[in-house]
């Protein structure tokens, strides 16, 4: 700036301008051509921090580190920079900076030229500009994902993070408002989203979760922040916005809250893996999910794959898993990840490249599922519709995937395991009772539209507590298998096979006649009667079968149940390891046997049994040898029950024991209340189950109950079927050793009627043998019975025995079996047996 003064006002015009000068705001410093200070206002001393007394007339070079040349530069020096504006930095006299944008004018005085400098200070504004800028390098340089929008919503700003995170360039997002890379979480959700960016828009910090698209698709979640800055009068000037990829915490959790949601609320296993499906193609848009199953055979079946074509889905149904499988049968049979960049030149893809062109698929990554026992159970798979690789958001979207893919499988695999604990017996595998009722009423339903037949068979195991008693619980529950197994195998597809209890099964026969019927139970009974090995022992089972048939002998299942389960017992009762068909009077029978079951409970609580005494007698001295001890039964209403029923009965319903405990403590007591009396009995016999002697405690129970009484064991003789030996087993042997060892006699009763094996007269210590009284009664009219009682006597003479006969009733029979040499004798002859009052009056009659 040229300023220049006429001379007629000079003086004038120099003190004017001096004054003028002097009020300035800003710095003002003049200097001569000699560049020395000839002028310096107030506000430089305020500026530079000293006296104007102590510059004026020194170099300007003391003040302004910039050198200003004046004489004769041309355009060097300060004429250069007349005109122009610069920012100087100079030291004032305390040595502190100050920044001045400086401006020099040229001035023309009196003839002379001058030069004023101007200084603003722009020290403050300078440190902002400063700040600003390393501010903005500062956040250009984080790795975070930065951007301001102003008042409008509009993109200002955009630093390289974001660019990095987004894949836009900066002129594609300038001006544009964020909407336009945010994206809805769920279908329906965008004008949640809206109000998300009028949250940060309405001048309050703002933070959120979101979902965002990359330029080439891809989405992330991210972590929004926001921030307004308001300007001087309180008004929203811009929004600072910072963006944190949490893609690799978040996508975990979307995923789950919404598949463990979906198996919480019991969703089907199709619903939760098509579920998972959409989710992660939600996420990843670029990628199209499937997931196979793989049986236990090593083949694939289809379980949920939404955006393969269905073409492509029922094309991979039943294909063998192998080395060359594709992508998914090759890592289940490798189990380990498959990855196949380009389906097109893969050799794992040669034999079905042809299905992935059809779907549009050209790069597919696989990974094994396994379950909680190791087993390859499925695939999870991440196709992609270009040739590519996955990057680390599919890496965290498979790895997910699979590990939800695995919950949901080894949900189902619960799902079934607790229905089949539901309706499967544990032990046999076989339906349980509930599961096999309601199969048994579907098929009796089919049947019964079809106006068919159907036949319910009724299988009960023979002798099985024997086998339980004598072997283990172990080796029963093995039987138990054989046995279901052996029911699997006759059955046609169409039947059904159930466990009701421990040792009873169902057989339903939809569509079978009692002729078809017989024919089918004469080849189960050879089925399941071929010998088995149990536990070792080599052991023949056997089963009896009730049958009934639909329509004749019931409308619905429960009655036909009944009327099998009569038939059963009938079967058992008849011949064990047979079948019997329903009849009416087996409902009858059966009605009556309950009747007689009741009653006998509450005989044996209420003392409505009585035991009677039948006197033993020396067939050569006519005197008393021993007593036997005979349970009766007088019912009020049923009238006498006779021994043979009701002891079968007390078998039959679990209550033998607690009889048999009944009559041994019975006759031990009247053995010591007649020898009190001064009736000097010898001994008395009592009659045990062979079902008794599986117990281990029956000796030291005998022993507790002799010493109750005061007896000794020599007075006690316990008297047993040859039935007892039909299972040679370590309990029975066990039992009667320790029997022997005690001191009580061991009789065999029946003898020659029933097992007639002599090997266990050798083996056991058995110390009386009781002649049946079959070969008694035809002794005087039959040759060969009294052969037969000779051979007895003759085996009980070799063994030390002694050889009672039972059924005496004549005296010829008496003298027939005593010149064979038989000591003891019992029966009619002598007395029949008679209660315990009236046997003190036979005895006493018997010795007069």
């Amino acid at each position: 700036m040229d300023m220049s003064v006429g001379s007629t006002t000079g003086e004038e015009a120099a003190d004017f301008f001096g004054q003028t000068l002097e009020q300035a705001n800003d710095a003002v410093v003049i200097i001569d051509d000699r560049n020395q200070v000839v002028f310096f206002n107030a506000a430089a001393e305020r500026f530079w921090g000293c006296q104007r007394h102590e510059v004026l007339g020194s170099d300007v070079s003391t003040l302004v580190p910039i050198p200003i040349r004046s004489r004769n530069d041309g355009e060097t020096g300060v004429n250069k920079i007349i005109g122009t504006s610069r920012d100087v930095c100079i030291t004032r006299k305390d040595g502190e900076e100050r920044w001045g944008a400086m401006a020099i004018s040229k001035i023309t005085l009196q003839g002379r030229i001058l030069y004023a400098a101007f200084f603003k200070d722009v020290t403050q504004t300078r440190l902002k500009d400063i700040e600003q800028r390393l501010l903005s390098m500062s956040v250009n340089a984080s790795s975070s994902a930065t951007c301001i929008v102003d008042a409008d919503g509009r993109l200002i700003y955009i630093n390289d993070g974001l660019v990095r995170l987004l894949g836009y360039a900066r002129e594609e997002l300038l001006e544009r408002s964020p909407q336009m890379f945010f994206v809805a979480d769920t279908p329906g959700e965008s004008q949640a989203d809206e109000l998300q960016l009028e949250s940060i828009l309405s001048g309050q910090p703002h933070e959120a979760c979101g979902l965002v698209s990359k330029r080439n698709g891809q989405r992330l979640w991210v972590q929004v922040c926001s921030a307004p800055v308001f300007d001087a009068k309180g008004r929203i000037g811009n929004i600072v916005i910072v963006f944190t990829d949490i893609t690799r915490s978040r996508l975990p959790e979307v995923l789950q809250d919404k598949v463990i949601g979906a198996l919480l609320q019991e969703q089907p296993l199709e619903s939760v893996l098509t579920l998972l499906c959409q989710e992660i193609e939600r996420l990843a848009p670029e990628v199209v999910v499937s997931i196979l199953s793989v049986d236990p055979q090593g083949l694939l079946h289809h379980l949920a794959s939404p955006s393969l074509p269905a073409d492509y889905s029922r094309a991979m149904e039943g294909l063998p898993i192998g080395p060359a499988g594709g992508s998914c049968g090759t890592a289940a049979f490798r189990g380990e990840p498959v990855l196949v960049s380009d389906i097109d030149t893969d050799p794992l893809w040669a034999d079905y490249r042809w299905l992935a062109q059809q779907a549009g698929v050209r790069a597919c990554w696989s990974m094994p599922v396994r379950n909680s026992g190791g087993r390859v159970c499925a695939t999870f798979a991440l196709y992609f519709r270009e040739s590519r690789k996955p990057d680390t958001t599919h890496a965290h979207l498979i790895m997910t995937g699979t590990h939800l893919c695995m919950l949901a499988l080894e949900r189902e695999e619960a799902r079934q395991s607790i229905r089949r604990m539901a309706c499967s017996d544990a032990l046999t595998g076989l339906p349980n009772r509930s599961s096999l009722l309601a199969e048994a009423n579907r098929s009796l339903a089919e049947v019964a539209l079809e106006q068919g037949e159907l036949a319910v068979l009724y299988v009960d195991l023979d002798r099985f507590k024997q086998v339980n008693d004598a072997l283990g619980h172990a080796s029963g529950d093995e039987l138990l298998q054989v046995m279901a197994q052996r029911l699997r195998s006759v059955l046609r597809e169409s039947d059904i096979v159930g466990r009701l209890s421990s040792d009873e099964f169902v057989l339903v026969l939809p569509r079978m006649n009692a002729t078809r019927v017989t024919a089918f139970l004469e080849r189960l009974m050879l089925t399941l009667g071929a010998p088995a090995d149990i536990a070792g022992t080599a052991m023949i089972p056997s089963a009896s079968v009730g049958v009934s048939l639909y329509p004749s002998d019931g409308q619905d299942m429960e009655s036909l149940l009944h009327c099998a389960d009569i038939a059963m017992y009938q079967a058992k009762r008849t011949e064990r390891g047979g079948f019997r068909f329903f009849l009416e009077e087996m409902d009858q029978l059966a009605q009556q046997r309950l009747q007689l079951e009741t009653a006998l409970r509450q005989a044996l609580t209420s003392d409505g049994l009585h035991l009677v005494y039948q006197p033993q007698i020396d067939l050569r001295t006519n005197g008393l040898v021993g007593v036997e001890a005979l349970a009766r039964w007088e019912h009020p209403s049923l009238g006498t029950i006779p021994p043979a029923q009701f002891i079968a009965l007390a078998e039959e319903c679990g209550l033998i024991n607690y009889l048999s405990q009944w009559v041994l403590c019975e006759a031990c007591e009247q053995l010591a209340r007649w020898r009190q009396s001064g009736i000097r009995v010898p001994s008395i016999s009592v009659n045990l189950s062979p079902i008794n002697f599986h117990n281990l405690n029956l000796a030291a129970l005998i022993a507790r109950q002799l010493q109750r009484c005061g007896l000794q064991p020599a007075d006690l003789c316990v008297e047993v079927t040859e039935g007892v030996f039909l299972c040679s087993s370590p309990t029975t042997e066990q039992t009667l050793q320790d029997l022997h060892t005690l001191g009580v006699r061991l009789a065999i009763d029946d003898f020659g009627a029933g097992y007639s094996s002599l090997g266990y007269l050798r083996r056991l210590p058995i110390s009386e043998l009781k002649l049946d009284q079959s070969f008694v009664e035809e002794l005087e009219h039959d040759a060969s019975c009294r052969a037969l009682s000779e051979a007895v006597i003759g085996i009980g003479k070799g063994l030390s025995l002694r050889v009672v006969a039972e059924g005496i009733e004549h005296a010829a029979q008496r003298d027939i079996l005593r010149a064979r040499g038989y000591d003891v004798g019992q029966g009619q002859l002598f007395s029949s047996p008679m209660p315990a009052r009236v046997f003190g009056q036979w005895f006493v009659g018997w010795h007069s």
